[in-house]
């Protein structure tokens, strides 16, 4: 499924993380690792002469350089193919463009979680990746502390897959099921009867017999899709928020990947992430899969 991964790197010491699972999932499918690190030139003042243009973004390119070779190194220490560039310019645009040139299908990128009921978006690079991108994104909770973190990852032994019966989340669960697949995961699929949307206290039986029978639903056909490749499966209803019962969810059952369908919806000019999904990437501990 995959052959070629994008890590898209800011060279901090945390993403050696993010790294890791790229390196990880490369191996795993024979797949070619390319690093690419934005100078990003949207904040630059305008109208600088072209020397102290240049003067100005020497460090953001030795630091580009350093970021990505360390990403490369890595690769090739797993004998994979690997590839490295150094661009300019704004950075969600670029890593799109990359993805479009190089035929990239799968993006591994860090995220640094934000709380706070003020924090609706993650107002990030990679919360546009996941917004904007046609091919799937794995988001990696970046560690916040200064020195580096672990960057060993395991297998994939817990797949979570939440869904609503949406083309979304079925696209999501066919991704999720062929890297389950390949580590003979176990899997865990998971419906959350939305509490914030419905007030189920009033609302007739019917009603909650319908949206009960609907999650039966979804997540019975995910488990005879899990079930065709022979891996072992689980199923859940749940109610209350979606955001805070699936990451409960994934806590419950160890999960080391949680695979979510992402609706964008579009407000102007641009589209704006589905409010779950930013909650449980903005959160969660556990690698994300967003697939659109």
């Amino acid at each position: 499924m995959f052959t070629t991964v994008l890590v898209p790197t800011d060279g901090s010491p945390g993403a050696e993380v993010a790294i890791a699972h790229a390196t990880e999932l490369g191996w795993t499918y024979d797949a070619s690792v390319h690093a690419l690190y934005v100078v990003d030139t949207e904040a630059e003042p305008t109208g600088l002469p072209t020397d102290e243009r240049e003067e100005l973004r020497a460090p953001s390119e030795r630091r580009g350089r350093e970021a990505t070779i360390r990403v490369t190194d890595r690769a090739e220490d797993r004998d994979l193919k690997a590839a490295r560039e150094v661009r300019e310019g704004s950075p969600h645009r670029e890593i799109l463009e990359y993805v479009d040139e190089q035929d990239v299908d799968l993006i591994v990128m860090g995220t640094h979680g934000r709380t706070g009921a003020d924090r609706v978006r993650l107002g990030s690079t990679t919360e546009r990746m996941i917004t904007l991108s046609d091919v799937p994104v794995l988001s990696i909770r970046l560690s916040e502390e200064p020195e580096e973190p672990d960057s060993d990852v395991g297998p994939y032994d817990d797949v979570v897959i939440p869904t609503d019966g949406s083309d979304a989340a079925e696209r999501a669960a066919e991704t999720a099921l062929d890297i389950a697949e390949k580590y003979d995961a176990a899997v865990h699929a998971v419906y959350v009867l939305d509490t914030t949307t419905y007030a189920l206290e009033d609302a007739p039986r019917s009603i909650i017999g319908l949206l009960k029978e609907g999650g039966r639903n979804a997540t019975e056909s995910v488990a005879d899709m899990a079930r065709e490749r022979d891996l072992p499966v689980t199923t859940d209803l749940r109610r209350g928020v979606p955001a805070d019962e699936l990451l409960d969810y994934a806590d419950g059952v160890d999960a080391d990947l949680i695979a979510m369908g992402t609706r964008g919806r579009t407000v102007g000019s641009g589209r704006l992430l589905g409010s779950t999904t930013a909650r449980v990437v903005r959160r969660s501990t556990v690698p994300i899969l967003s697939v659109s």
